[in-house]
């Protein structure tokens, strides 16, 4: 057939499209190459396949030096050798030379257990360093939210790519040569001090422990093991279609209950869940972008649209850096997790009779960039924030395991109320596009004053990068704009920018898949199609709830009733608003 090519790999017979490498080709009828360098985030568009590691090298019949597979495309009658001795040999050797200056502190690695370095050494049967080489002295920063290691850098260049072809956000790149040679920041400067955003897709792409997320279990224990702290947990819609991963389960499972029961063992006072906070964030949110549109169609030449999602800390830091003058168009509205610890430590710690100073709040999150956004100074009371720690799911994980527990065997649980009470608009913010639908479910019926017959808008759902659709507000239409990955985001706000597209309302999330794909998530080492099993079941959470729309959310209008006043009023405005900063000095390393 025209464009397809036949080879032979491993005495196997295989056709594949032409410029197809002999990795794929290789892995197409199930023969495993094992890589390092390579990585692809499938249906993204990000693919890192310099050949530099050499790890995936084979022997072509006809050629004197050995390929690397994963940078080598097949070409008509090629035979190939992918498990000959001169291959394994070669192996051994790149990987023995990687290791001769490789920091051997495995077992305090963050990275140990999930180390593909590591893994790789096992594979091949190396038990002993043959060569002994110098030891880097790099660089070693902790910031707010990642710490970077640059002594264990294997110059594989991975986050440098999702760095600036997935996120576009250009604070990693290579520096130095020979022995000297790391991924770094322009410069070596301190990440802060840079364009990065803290989304941490580095740390998701990292095969090392190079790059890692700042670890916070220690301290949550301790506040837990304090008797005079009461200390309370919130939980990100996507850990719970996530958590499973950390226990052999399949991916998209739904534990909601298990973990709730698991956070209750671990001696957290009270476990809350975060979607409390979603029904609260669309409450002023949805507020706020009626108001906006109400009044761009009387002609007011003041108000700023599109109104654009504030919820992902990852994308405001994109924001404040790199569009700088746009930044009255995205809603104040805090994210779900802030607006939980504001409600947590002003509200609810008064009716429980808790100082402020006594009541710790911890979040369980997808998402790396949330221990950045809760030490943000405008979250602060008087240098006391309102969400104290961000563990990630895999430091849930972590907590979880020294429960000696067999977490799949536990009981479900439910959440403690009043904060745990959430609908299905709320499950689904943890989905690309569930924000603005969620958003959408209640603006649809405050606008029109209608019942909606449906509540799903499937025009808002999907996994495309950049997505448009006009919602029809019975006889209105609104028109919206839906991004994921920063990369993407970049590309619809160009746009904007240019006023070449037109838009009431735009959703934007930092992570590919939106948070269920966040880089505090199980490593899915490239592997999408689990990023995908977890946004399914958060649709199907979202069925099964009894309530599907915010508003309707009857610990939601109570809270109202007692405390907030109206959504967006004076006293919501001061507790679950923000406002943002122009940090485009980063983005030259100024």
């Amino acid at each position: 057939m025209e464009n397809m090519i036949t080879l032979t790999i491993d005495d196997r017979q295989v056709t594949v499209p032409k410029g197809t490498t002999i990795l794929k080709a290789a892995r197409s009828i199930g023969i495993e190459i094992p890589t390092l360098c390579h990585y692809e985030l499938k249906g993204q568009g990000v693919e890192n396949r310099p050949g530099s590691c050499r790890v995936c090298v084979v022997e072509v019949e006809g050629k004197s030096n050995l390929a690397a597979s994963c940078a080598t495309n097949v070409s008509e009658g090629m035979v190939v050798r992918t498990n000959s001795l001169r291959v394994i040999m070669a192996r051994r050797t790149v990987v023995d030379l990687m290791l001769s200056d490789h920091p051997a502190d495995c077992l305090i690695c963050p990275q140990s257990g999930n180390c593909e370095l590591q893994k790789l050494a096992n594979d091949l049967g190396l038990r002993d360093i043959t060569y002994s080489g110098e030891q880097s002295k790099n660089k070693v920063e902790i910031s707010p939210a990642i710490i970077r290691d640059e002594n264990k850098c294997i110059m594989c260049r991975r986050c440098e790519t999702v760095c600036n072809s997935l996120q576009t956000v250009g604070a990693l790149t290579a520096v130095n040569r020979g022995f000297g040679a790391v991924v770094s920041t322009s410069f070596r400067m301190n990440l802060e001090d840079t364009s990065c955003v803290m989304c941490g897709q580095c740390v998701q792409a990292c095969p090392v422990g190079a790059l890692s997320e700042v670890n916070n279990t220690r301290q949550v224990m301790s506040a837990i093991a304090n008797p005079r702290k009461k200390v309370i947990v919130q939980t990100a819609p996507a850990v719970r279609v996530a958590l499973g991963e950390e226990f052999g389960m399949e991916p998209g499972s739904r534990v909601t209950g298990k973990m709730v029961t698991a956070l209750k063992k671990m001696g957290f006072d009270y476990v809350f869940d975060t979607d409390f906070a979603a029904d609260l964030t669309i409450m002023e949110e949805g507020t706020e972008m009626l108001d906006r549109i109400a009044r761009f169609m009387k002609g007011d030449k003041s108000v700023k649209l599109p109104i654009m999602t504030s919820c992902c800390p990852g994308w405001v830091n994109f924001f404040e850096t790199n569009y700088p003058d746009m930044l009255d168009i995205p809603s104040t509205a805090k994210s779900p997790m802030q607006m939980f610890g504001a409600i947590a430590k002003n509200y609810w710690a008064e009716k429980m009779g808790i100082k402020r100073e006594d009541l710790v709040v911890v979040s369980i999150m997808p998402c790396v960039a949330k221990k950045y956004e809760c030490q943000r100074d405008e979250f602060k009371v008087d240098g006391n924030p309102d969400v104290d720690y961000s563990l990630t799911t895999r430091e849930l994980a972590d907590m979880v395991k020294l429960l000696g527990v067999k977490f799949e065997d536990l009981p479900d649980s439910d959440f403690d109320k009043p904060l745990g009470e959430s609908t299905g608009a709320a499950v689904i913010f943890g989905a690309t596009g569930g924000v603005i639908e969620a958003a959408t479910r209640t603006a649809y019926e405050i606008f029109t004053k209608k019942e909606l017959g449906k509540v799903e808008f499937t025009e808002l759902r999907g996994l495309e990068g950049v997505r448009e659709a006009t919602v029809d507000f019975d006889g209105t239409p609104i028109h919206i704009g839906i991004a994921h990955g920063l990369g993407n985001a970049r590309k619809l706000l160009d746009k904007v920018r240019a006023g070449e597209a037109q838009f009431h309302a735009i959703e934007i999330m930092a992570c590919p898949g939106g948070c269920v794909g966040g880089a505090g998530q199980p490593y899915h080492h490239g592997d999408f199609s689990k990023v995908e099993k977890r946004l399914q079941a958060i649709y199907e959470e979202d069925r099964e709830k009894p309530i599907r729309k915010s508003h309707e959310n009857p610990y939601i209008q109570q809270l109202y009733k007692e405390f907030l006043g109206e959504p967006c009023g004076e006293k919501a405005h001061h507790l679950l608003h923000t406002h943002y900063f122009d940090k485009s000095e980063k983005k030259f390393g100024i």
